[in-house]
């Protein structure tokens, strides 16, 4: 007999997952592919790319985004899966036939955790090798063509021994304006300057030269070496020509020249967990050796007395000795004005002069310690890119049994929102972790920290059919909070099985009159209620419950009227509050505490006397309505009585 290691079920959830998670991913690849296309598509247009160049930069491109596809499209399958099952009620049945919520997910987490395995893989081998190819591509697209990069208002060095000025430029016509031109392409001795109006750079046929056509300009060059006039101390004598039109060659290969690789191998993008590790432990060892480096010369500079014969030494010392005994104050009060103010200048100079070279050595020690930073944080990347995809799916999968919505709609709603927030955390974490405001620990795994408990959260609510989602819940927890209650709907029945007692109904009616008028007149609920009875001696309002429970009684039985008069007045009969009057908070605990908090519990104070005169309209209004339905019903008796007599002559 074969045992089946698969069960049906499992493949059929298994199925429903896969074939969402499918689209799912290549849509969400897709988007990050063309964020990150228009990210760099000016390295892209105008630089007559072929098509197998282009073929390898979305090539590595989509390898390189697909450890951020992957949690993405994990949450918005695990959303739209689980969304769809709960839709067609085949959750429900599950659960029905004794089937848990875990045992559910248990075939599609086997599947995710693969998924993580999957991408902590990529990012360690496949990703570093791609991105290493990726900006190695990006960096020659932006060399293939300079011309259509040229800035407007700076000067540009984008060409070789060209640095070209536009002040304006007509990207639709190429068209330059206000140019100027300073070219060594001939050396530094013979420099010349171009003065132009309006220019076009252009690339010429065999794509190895660029040509820029001016305009009305003049063009000035020298004719004597710089060296040379700077020592005879003359004048330099130039040759200065006015043109209306003119053509100049620059020598430039725009055809496109892959960069050598291993020129970007310091690029901590480019590098696996292994490498991350060694270069980093170099980097320290490095950086630390500068460090003692620097602190020694400090010291020996700055803290060290100089050297001196054995002879003078000791006789310094011994000077040194003494001034140490006398107090500051006394030795600055032997000096003149003016040796004050030289011994003032002097330490001002030394401090200024280390204070400028402290900073000077920290840009070197920041530049390490910003590199070692970025490494580490690569470092963390890979793992908690992989760890996103589990967490995303304790997340989403819980949350679609709980909506219970499928198709592209509110699952994918939810899954933005979600991702937006999780990302908000992240971006947020290694920018402070990088910056080194952060450990970088705590800042590259907060996002983690933060979706973890909220998966661990939704998976319980959902694995206990919670109503963590019913809008009708947190609808009534407002209403309950501020004090906002609904009206009575009462409408007639179709189909009516009792009567109402209509002979007893005016009597117990009346009896319900009375009781609301004997507990106004006690309860004096117009008087402000006593703080420290209130939170420190908490009894319950037995006669209100007593209140309340009668008349829910009398109207659950007048319901079954079919007299429209009656069932309107039952309308105006009001819900009540049995305990907002005389309690903030169920235990008696908050309630001593919240009346210690004095701020806390003054607010509470005056929520309860709202509700106490709230209490008071509602008892006057109960009063006034069981007096109309008196009035009703007797002369519904009346009339019933009328015409069983006419029957009876």
């Amino acid at each position: 007999m074969r045992v089946r290691v698969i069960k049906r079920l499992d493949l059929y959830i298994l199925q429903n997952f896969a074939l969402v998670f499918a689209g799912a991913f290549f849509i969400c690849l897709f988007v990050f592919m063309m964020q990150f296309t228009w990210r760099y598509v000016n390295e892209l247009i105008g630089k007559g790319l072929s098509l197998d160049i282009l073929a390898q930069f979305f090539g590595y491109m989509a390898l390189t985004l697909v450890p951020q596809s992957l949690p993405m499209a994990v949450l918005l399958a695990s959303l739209i899966a689980f969304g769809n099952m709960g839709e067609r009620l085949e959750l429900l049945a599950m659960k029905a036939a004794g089937v848990p919520l875990i045992r559910i997910m248990r075939p599609i987490l086997v599947v995710v955790l693969l998924l993580v395995a999957t991408s902590f893989y990529f990012q360690n081998s496949i990703s570093p090798k791609a991105q290493l190819q990726l900006r190695t591509l990006l960096i020659s697209m932006k060399q293939t063509s300079p011309a259509v990069e040229i800035p407007e208002g700076v000067f540009y060095n984008g060409v070789p021994d060209v640095n070209l000025y536009v002040q304006h430029k007509n990207a639709e016509t190429g068209m330059l304006y206000q140019l100027i031109i300073y070219k060594t392409d001939q050396g530094f001795d013979k420099a010349q300057i171009v003065l132009a109006d309006s220019g076009k750079l252009e690339v010429t046929g065999d794509r190895k030269f660029l040509k820029l056509t001016l305009w009305s300009g003049e063009q000035f060059e020298n004719l004597q070496g710089q060296s040379a006039s700077l020592l005879q101390n003359a004048a330099v004598p130039y040759d200065r020509e006015t043109f209306n039109y003119k053509e100049l060659l620059i020598a430039f290969d725009s055809n496109f020249n892959l960069m050598d690789a291993a020129a970007l191998n310091n690029l901590e993008t480019a590098k696996d967990m292994a490498q991350i590790e060694t270069d980093v432990d170099s980097m320290e060892t490095e950086l630390d050796s500068v460090g003692n480096s620097y602190y020694t010369v400090a010291r020996q500079m700055y803290f060290t007395p100089p050297q001196l014969p054995r002879k003078d030494s000791a006789r310094v010392m011994q000077r040194v000795k003494q001034a140490a005994a006398v107090p500051f104050d006394t030795l600055t009060s032997r000096l003149t004005s003016e040796q004050m103010a030289v011994v003032e200048r002097k330490a001002g100079s030394t401090v200024r002069s280390f204070s400028s070279e402290l900073e000077w050595k920290s840009l070197v020690t920041g530049d390490g310690d910003r590199t070692i930073r970025r490494h580490w944080i690569e470092w963390h990347k890979k793992m908690v890119y992989s760890l996103a995809c589990l967490m995303f799916f304790f997340v989403g999968a819980p949350l679609g049994a709980i909506i219970r919505k499928g198709g592209l709609g509110m699952p994918t709603v939810i899954s933005v929102i979600i991702f937006i927030f999780y990302y908000i955390f992240n971006t947020s974490g290694e920018k402070l972790a990088r910056d080194g405001s952060w450990n970088i620990w705590y800042g590259m795994w907060v996002s983690t920290m933060i979706l973890s408990p909220l998966g661990a959260f939704l998976t319980y609510k959902a694995n206990n059919d919670s109503v963590v989602f019913n809008f009708e819940v947190y609808v009534n927890f407002f209403k309950r909070l501020l004090g906002l209650r609904s009206r009575r709907h009462i409408f007639r029945k179709e189909v009516i099985i009792t009567d109402p007692d209509y002979a007893t109904l005016p009597e117990r009616l009346d009896g319900l009159r009375r009781q609301c008028a004997d507990y106004e007149r006690s309860a004096r609920l117009y008087r402000a209620p006593n703080y420290f009875t209130l939170f420190f001696r908490y009894r319950r309002d037995r006669e209100v419950e007593r209140i309340d429970e009668s008349l829910e009684t009398l109207v659950e039985e007048l319901s079954n009227s079919r007299d429209a008069r009656i069932l309107g007045e039952l309308n105006n009969l009001p819900l009540l509050y049995v305990r907002a009057h005389t309690s903030p908070l169920p235990g008696r605990r908050l309630n001593v505490a919240a009346g210690v908090l004095l701020p806390v519990g003054v607010v509470l104070w005056l929520r309860i006397w709202r509700f106490r005169l709230r209490l008071m309209r509602d008892i006057r209004q109960i009063i006034k309505s069981a007096g109309v339905l008196i009035t009703l019903i007797e002369q519904r008796n009346e009339t019933t009585k009328a015409d069983s007599q006419d029957g009876n002559i």
